[in-house]
């Protein structure tokens, strides 16, 4: 009996970790995005922005700012606008973003990306790039609340 009752103990104990695990993934919510970000590059580019992020009916005013390394040339403004998933507060959409890439706009063109950050936010964004520029590089952006 003290073999199946400390059985029964370990596995109520593992199933109530794996609840609480699973609820606390459920009760992670999402928000939507969007902001405008102006980018130069002439192989080492730099890229700058500002946004409104809106998570449970309130708007917090962001600020975007980021580096790229690889080919680029150009100069580019693009309207990006989605969703931030997997946050349960607003400062979870805040961090670094990676995400390697090609692309390119000649007077307009369209954009489509999913990053994620070190919190596991998710952005998935549909953009509108403005401008003239070439790339086939490693990008990255910060979002951050001002």
């Amino acid at each position: 009996m003290t073999i199946s009752s400390s059985f029964r103990s370990l596995a109520v104990a593992a199933i109530a970790t794996v609840a609480v695990s699973a609820a606390s993934a459920a009760h992670a919510d999402s928000g939507t995005i969007r902001f405008a970000v102006y980018k130069a590059a002439f192989f080492v580019g730099g890229s700058g922005g500002e946004g409104t992020l809106t998570f449970h009916g309130r708007s917090y005013p962001i600020t975007i700012g980021g580096v790229s390394g690889g080919f680029a040339l150009g100069v580019s403004k693009t309207y990006f606008r989605g969703t931030v998933r997997h946050i349960r507060r607003v400062r979870d959409a805040t961090g670094v973003y990676g995400a390697a890439g090609g692309g390119g706009a000649l007077g307009k063109g369209a954009q489509v990306i999913v990053m994620t950050n070190d919190k596991g936010a998710q952005l998935e964004l549909t953009g509108r790039q403005v401008g003239l520029q070439v790339n086939a590089d490693l990008s990255g952006m910060a979002i951050s609340l001002k």
